[in-house]
């Protein structure tokens, strides 16, 4: 890995790059407590391979960017918005394709919104206009916090966790997404930190409008069996987005299995093939 630690909006995140500066850039923003090993290496390199400047990093509170105390973060929406820009900043990225996986879908809509000039198309990866009247997760999903001392319980849970989050799909490698919880762990400043502060964020939202405010080309992609945001989430979010476009992964849960990756990378190398 080839990471770097830059100050960004007074804290520090730790950020990766694939490939040539001089391609147009695409950021990659995970989801709660999932640091940026989510958005694997070597999908990264397949983005990258087709001429995109690929942008991946730990949000505060997760893998080795700043940490707060467990319960308490520091920070709000707002602020891991402006980390986003402010990474473009540090990066002398003038303008980028952004990518928000399912929380962070709240982080793309806020740059979208707020920051126009900073974004060249939007992408929401399995997240949810957050409406009320849309289904309620759907999954069987672990609420038992492990041991936070012993590594090999904290692993089992991440995996039994995102096994809960795949649903019924047949493409959750459980051996693949073992080796990664296990070096994620490793790797992370503050396991119990990282596996909580997300959820107590204030969420706040875009002063400049919503989702019918977005005016970057955009492009929804859905598992089709997501339990934890079921489908009608995705199809309300493009409904929501003028001139969206709906991406469906067959088969697939809350993530962005190996076996769909070509369907992913296909539809966003096509979707980004505009003017950065």
């Amino acid at each position: 890995m080839n990471e770097r630690i830059l100050p960004v909006n007074g804290v520090e995140l730790c950020v990766e790059t694939f490939g040539d500066p001089t391609d147009p850039a695409i950021l990659l923003i995970h989801g709660a407590c999932a640091s940026m090993l989510w958005w694997e290496t070597e999908l990264c390199d397949r983005i990258a391979a087709c001429g995109r400047f690929v942008i991946r990093y730990d949000q505060r509170d997760t893998g080795r960017s700043t940490s707060y105390p467990p319960g308490s973060p520091g920070y709000t929406l707002t602020d891991l918005t402006n980390d986003a820009i402010g990474l473009l900043d540090a990066l002398d990225i003038p303008r980028a394709h952004i990518v928000g996986r399912s929380m962070s879908g709240a982080i793309a809509l806020t740059a979208g919104v707020d920051h126009p000039d900073r974004v060249a198309s939007l992408t929401f990866v399995n997240t949810t206009t957050g409406d009320d009247d849309l289904p309620p997760p759907s999954g069987d999903f672990p609420d038992d916090t492990p041991d936070l001392t012993d590594s090999t319980a904290v692993v089992e849970y991440i995996v039994n966790t995102l096994r809960a989050y795949a649903g019924t799909s047949a493409l959750f490698d459980v051996d693949a997404t073992r080796a990664l919880a296990t070096l994620d762990v490793e790797r992370t400043v503050n396991i119990k930190s990282a596996l909580s502060n997300h959820f107590l964020i204030d969420f706040g939202g875009p002063v400049a409008g919503g989702f019918a405010d977005i005016t970057a080309p955009t492009l929804v992609v859905h598992g089709e069996i997501d339990p934890l945001f079921p489908f009608s989430h995705g199809k309300a979010l493009r409904d929501a987005i003028p001139g969206a476009a709906l991406v469906v992964l067959a088969g697939t849960g809350h993530d962005v299995p190996r076996g769909r990756w070509h369907e992913f990378v296909t539809s966003l190398i096509r979707h980004t093939d505009v003017t950065p």
